[in-house]
């Protein structure tokens, strides 16, 4: 039961290249911004649509996959957990994140050309 108490899934598109960045001590990891669409109708019946970015983290060897295959406006599905974390900007103000702990990740939408 605790391997669904915190589970994310997500099908989207990413809104720019991944952000693959190397450790001092080797490790990569990859940032991505992916964007989820949903649409619906207003109380006036007209079509709405409503755009979330999400900031999804991916660690080990799921980077490689990043790196080779994923890229700009390539649909994928995420799933991981989620993770709040908080940090000091340049100013020294505390802020927060909530990011995407990718465990799992599949390419979708056919064979880039």
């Amino acid at each position: 039961m605790n391997a669904i108490k915190n589970k994310v899934q997500l099908i989207g598109n990413l809104g720019a290249d991944p952000e693959v960045i190397e450790l001092e001590d080797g490790r990569k990891f990859a940032r991505l911004q992916l964007a989820t669409n949903e649409m619906y109708k207003d109380s006036r019946g007209e079509l709405v649509e409503q755009t979330q970015w999400h900031k999804i983290v991916v660690w080990g060897k799921l980077v490689e996959v990043v790196e080779k295959y994923v890229a700009k406006g390539k649909q994928v599905l995420v799933s991981g957990k989620l993770s709040y974390r908080r940090y000091d900007d340049k100013e020294g103000i505390s802020r927060g994140i909530t990011e995407v702990i990718c465990s799992d990740l599949m390419l979708l939408g056919g064979r880039q050309q």
